[in-house]
C-alpha cells in the first residue's frame, strides 16, 4: 500500500510539474505568434512613406555631415510652366533645412554672383570652374539640376534630375532622377503616409486630396522626399 501510494505520489508531482512547462510552450508560442502578425502588420502599413532607393544614388565614399554649406542653385525648367521654378527652389529649400545635414543658400541664375562665373547649369565642370564656384559663393557643393517636367491637369506630374557636386574635390555625393505623378496608386500611398504620420496637427482627409489638385502642396510632398533620401 504505501508503495503505491508512493508511485501516485511521484505521478502527481510529475503532473504538477509537466503542466507549467506545457503552458509556458504555449505561452512563449502565442506571444510569438501575436508579436510576428503585429510586425509584420507595421512593416507593412509604414512601407509606403519610405522614398524608393532605386531613383536616388549617394557616394558611399563620402560623409554628407562633412559639407559645410550648400548652395542651391535655381533649377534649369524644361516644362511649360517657367513660374513653378520659384516654389520648387523654395520648397526644396524648406524641406533640406529641416533635415539639418548641412548650411543652405539660394542662388538664382539671375543673381550677379552666378552669372559672373559664366556657367551652363548642366555642363560638366573643370576643376578650374570648381574651385571658381567655390571660392565665389563661398560654399562646399553647389546642388544643381532641372525640372524635367511639370503638368497640374488632368493630374499632378513633377520630374526632377538633381545632383550634388563636392567643390572640395568635384565628386559626385548625390543624385536623383524621378517622375512623381499623382495618379499613381504608389504615390498616392505615399501621399497619405506623408499627411498622416509627418503634418498630424490639423491633419484631415482632405489634405491628402488637396495634395494631387493643388501644385504647391504637391511640391512639397515632392521636396520632403528629396530631402528623406539625404
Amino acid at each position: 500500500m504505501n508503495s503505491l501510494r508512493t508511485v501516485l505520489s511521484h505521478l502527481k508531482a510529475e503532473r504538477l510539474l509537466l503542466f507549467p512547462c506545457r503552458f509556458n510552450h504555449f505561452l512563449q508560442v502565442t506571444i510569438l505568434f501575436f508579436s510576428a502578425v503585429f510586425l509584420s502588420g507595421c512593416v507593412t502599413y509604414y512601407s509606403g512613406s519610405a522614398p524608393a532607393s532605386d531613383y536616388y544614388y549617394i557616394n558611399p565614399d563620402k560623409s554628407l555631415s562633412t559639407i559645410g554649406r550648400v548652395a542651391i542653385i535655381e533649377l534649369d525648367n524644361n516644362s511649360s510652366y517657367p513660374a513653378v521654378s520659384n516654389d520648387v527652389i523654395e520648397k526644396l529649400y524648406q524641406a533640406l533645412q529641416k533635415k539639418q545635414v548641412f548650411g543652405l543658400t539660394v542662388v538664382h541664375q539671375s543673381d550677379s554672383l552666378w552669372r559672373s562665373l559664366q556657367l551652363d547649369l548642366n555642363s560638366q565642370y573643370t576643376l578650374e570652374q570648381i574651385s571658381a564656384i567655390r571660392e565665389t559663393l563661398k560654399c562646399d557643393a553647389v546642388l544643381l539640376g532641372t525640372i524635367t517636367e511639370f503638368r497640374p491637369y488632368p493630374h499632378m506630374i513633377i520630374g526632377l534630375r538633381l545632383k550634388l557636386l563636392d567643390l572640395r574635390d568635384g565628386q559626385l555625393l548625390w543624385a536623383l532622377e524621378q517622375v512623381w505623378d499623382s495618379a499613381d496608386k504608389t504615390t498616392q500611398y505615399r501621399i497619405k503616409d506623408y499627411f498622416r504620420y509627418h503634418k498630424r496637427s490639423g491633419y484631415a482627409p482632405m489634405q491628402e486630396q488637396l495634395a494631387s489638385v493643388s501644385s504647391l502642396e504637391f511640391i512639397k510632398f515632392v521636396s520632403y522626399e528629396v530631402a528623406e533620401t539625404f
